[in-house]
């Protein structure tokens, strides 16, 4: 049965698809995600920018030069996927400048059909972007020596990968001894990722070739290598062909997660076998052995796997549906534990051949080999620590600990904690694109303010009105000042109010004090009229729609680490609050742009990481207290686990490694491990406080050094496997992701092995002793090895025909 289960489900694996879906990493509730789907156009986040430098200390007013940018322009507009209507650069038709002639204001694009090719045409053509203060602030940089160019894309159409591909290819190009080509943008970071997830699977298998010699070197046997792995398989057979079957995507960060899960396998297959062994020491029978050991691990077990679970799926209850389609994939994956965790695992190993080293691995003291043998010396010495006199010092010092964690977890920063992204490293070249763009230009980054007509006739021309005019002026004061508590300046501000400003000044013989326009409806309209009149509405897309209905007010800013976010948000709601929100004909909508959907992502985090630890608590606490019919059960097996949450959370702190929608789920899931530990342990010790005669020492002592020898190995295999992520990963996130999960291993062993004994130990609560728990049952092998040796006389003695 399980075959034909398994085989139904790996027919589905082809038709798996890792790839990134930019709308379903914003949580479809916020205010600024609808904003941004009303108005995609503006500050549309899905543009790639190609910085082009020269390095030789000329400017780019050379025919060299321009004609890479010429080249570049038209290259990427080939590109599949580009919206061939927001092509900017200066050697497109939307890159123009205004002249007054008798006929009136007379727009005309900074380059014709051709690169300027001597020094006249040259010296014209800088003479133009320097009469368009647009191409001089946002296209050209103000030393001369570097011109962007920026193609923004369709999601529905857009393919990272060959997207990257074709634009690194154009940079490649480009680059000389004189130029040097900086690609940035969210399809090039996400390109990136795309680009490194060879490596990143290169990692991943590494990583299970040695658990695998891990498993190899400890266990020593068939059946202690062969079931870990088989059932590890057989899970992932199941989850990855239900994602196959329903044609869901993953996203390629979140691929993390699974190798946690096969982690978490191999924790529970490892505690199943050597509890298998140690009852097959006394029962050498394997069928027998097998069913003893699935009714001792059968509660324990599930118990372990269904708050995996439930931390999985608590994750889905954000509203991101990237988000909640991988909690459907990894939940179900780990509920894929209990099938295949217990049952199968039971079936395997009544199957496999019988293991001849079984006394090195669990027989009595003295009789362990090598690392067993170590283990249990370890761990013998640690249990010292938990009772007695020396479990006060010991409570004192992880007290004291776990304030300075606290309070060094609560410090901890949501979001993007660099310039540019920490899903790199600071050297890449995104990164390093990113730093050189805004040393040059205002910024990567920016926050838009949404003028949103409220009449849908085209004949309406909201963003023409002098109240528009009025607005916007009024929130790009407001904002470069920076005016309002906690409020950052904007680098620069641009709005349609700009182009009119620019068209009043011409019109009026071109002296600087005609830039602010009358602010009467004739006026403001002559000035929009006497800018656009015969324009093509696209060379206005950045700032205004194509009807000049809606129009926007764009604020630029270096970075988007939480405190800019914060900072920019400030200032835009300040200015908000000045012009007011409502008007006759339009909306002030805040907000849209990067800023403003890494503050969606930001809060949805904020909000939902507390949240799913407090419903995820609580879940526990209602399991704990069923399973071990105790209150105080449950509070003795959720305290390790809470703390592990702020021992980590101050870990990422100190790392710094930013609490983002990536990392939380591995923070969220790290908690199901320690759970895990605790149900092992806490059962373990009911079980041996039976056993010897309620005696809480050997109790503590007996469980830690059997139960808690599988869990210490389980830690330590992993922390083997994972760490070489550090130094081989060309993704930074891949690598912080290494360091946290190896960091959730030590620490949720140290806690389960440290904090539960000596809480056990204080409070030595009566449920332990009870005989009706679902969970701790006492298993009494001696009748099964006077039966073994009944029959084993029996064997020896000869038959009388």
């Amino acid at each position: 049965m399980f075959f034909l289960i398994t085989a139904a489900f790996a027919a589905g694996i082809p038709w798996v698809e890792v790839r990134t879906i930019f709308s379903d990493l914003l949580p479809a509730d916020d205010p600024f995600v609808q904003t941004f789907k009303d108005h995609p156009g503006f500050g549309n986040p899905l543009t790639v920018t190609i910085m082009v430098k020269r390095t030789d200390g000329e400017t780019i007013y050379n025919q060299e030069t321009l004609q890479k940018v010429w080249d570049l322009t038209r290259d990427i507009d080939l590109t599949p996927g580009v919206n061939h209507d927001a092509i900017l650069s200066i050697t497109t038709e939307k890159a123009r400048y205004a002249e007054a002639t008798p006929q009136g204001i007379n727009m005309v694009p900074l380059m014709g059909d051709k690169v300027p090719n001597n020094p006249e045409t040259l010296a014209s053509f800088h003479q133009r972007v320097e009469r368009s203060p647009a191409a001089r602030k946002y296209l050209v940089s103000q030393d001369g020596t570097a011109t962007l160019i920026n193609a923004a894309f369709h999601e529905h159409l857009l393919e990272y990968d060959t997207v990257f591909e074709e634009a690194r290819r154009l940079a490649r190009q480009a680059e000389d001894e004189n130029h040097e080509v900086h690609l940035v943008g969210q399809p090039m970071l996400t390109g990136w990722v795309y680009q490194l997830q060879g490596q990143t699977y290169a990692i991943f298998g590494i990583t299970l070739l040695l658990l695998v010699l891990a498993l190899v070197g400890y266990m020593r046997n068939v059946a202690g290598v062969t079931v870990p792995v088989v059932v590890s398989l057989v899970a992932a057979i199941w989850g990855f062909g239900l994602i196959g079957w329903i044609s869901s995507t993953i996203e390629p960060l979140l691929m993390i997660v699974p190798l946690l899960l096969v982690a978490r396998s191999f924790s529970h297959c490892v505690q199943f076998t050597e509890r298998f062994y140690e009852i097959f020491e006394h029962v050498p029978d394997k069928v027998k052995a097998a069913e003893i050991t699935m009714g001792v691990m059968l509660a324990p077990s599930i118990l372990g796997i269904i708050t995996d679970a439930l931390g999985i799926v608590f994750i889905g209850l954000a509203p991101i549906p990237a988000m909640q389609r991988f909690a459907l994939f990894a939940g179900f994956w780990a509920i894929c534990l209990i099938p295949t965790g217990v049952i199968l695992i039971s079936i395997l190993l009544s199957y496999l051949p019988s293991p001849r080293n079984i006394a090195d691995i669990v027989g009595e003291r003295g009789t362990e080999k090598g690392v067993h043998r170590i283990q249990r010396k370890l761990l013998e010495s640690m249990s010292v620590l938990v009772h007695g006199r020396p479990a006060l010092v010991t409570g004192v010092v992880v007290l004291g600990l776990s304030v300075g964690a606290i309070y060094t977890a609560l410090q901890i920063e949501i979001g993007n904690p660099t310039e540019g992204s920490n899903l790199l490293w600071d050297e890449s070249a995104f990164n390093t694109g990113v730093r050189a763009v805004n040393d040059h230009f205002p910024g990567v980054n920016s926050l838009e303010i949404i003028l949103d007509s409220k009449d849908d006739d085209s004949s309406v021309r909201t963003a023409r009105t002098a109240e528009a005019y009025r607005v916007m002026k009024e929130i790009q004061l407001s904002t470069e000042k920076g005016a309002g508590e906690n409020a950052l300046p904007a680098r620069e501000t641009r709005s349609f109010a700009d182009f009119m400003e620019q068209g009043n000044r011409l019109y009026s013989g071109g002296d600087p004090k005609w830039l602010p326009v009358d602010p009467t409806d004739r006026a403001v309209n002559g000035a929009a009229m006497a800018i656009s009149f015969g324009q093509n509405p696209e060379n206005f897309s950045q700032v205004s729609d194509f009807k000049f209905q809606n129009s926007t007010v764009s604020l630029y800013y270096r970075d988007n680490k939480q405190k800019t976010v914060d900072g920019a948000l400030a200032a835009g709601r300040q200015a908000v609050e000045t012009v007011g929100e409502e008007h006759d004909e339009f909306t002030v909508r805040l907000a849209s742009g990067t800023i403003a959907l890494q503050e969606a992502m930001n809060s949805v985090v904020e909000r939902y990481h507390w949240f799913i630890l407090v419903l995820l608590a609580s879940a526990i606490f209602m399991i704990a207290t069923f399973a071990y019919r105790s209150p105080v059960a449950a509070l003795i097996v959720l305290i390790p686990v809470v703390l592990a949450n702020f021992y980590l959370t101050a870990t990422m702190q100190l790392l710094g490694i930013g609490l983002d929608i990536n990392s939380v789920m591995v923070a969220v899931l790290g908690v199901g491990v320690g759970i895990d530990y605790g149900f092992y342990l806490l059962s373990r010790i009911c079980e041996e406080f039976t056993a010897q005669d309620h005696h809480w020492e050997r109790a503590l002592t007996t469980a830690m050094t059997t139960t808690g020898k599988a869990i210490m190995f389980t830690a330590a295999i992993m922390l083997v496997g994972i760490l070489p992520w550090y130094f081989l990963s060309d993704l930074k996130f891949t690598a912080d992701m290494g360091l946290l999960l190896a960091a959730i291993m030590l620490i949720n062993m140290v806690l389960a092995l440290i904090v539960l004994p000596l809480l056990i130990w204080f409070i030595k609560p009566k449920f332990v002793a009870r005989e009706d728990l679902i969970v701790g049952e006492s298993v009494d092998l001696s009748e099964f090895e006077q039966i073994h040796e009944q029959r084993a006389v029996a064997d020896a003695t000869p038959q009388t025909v």
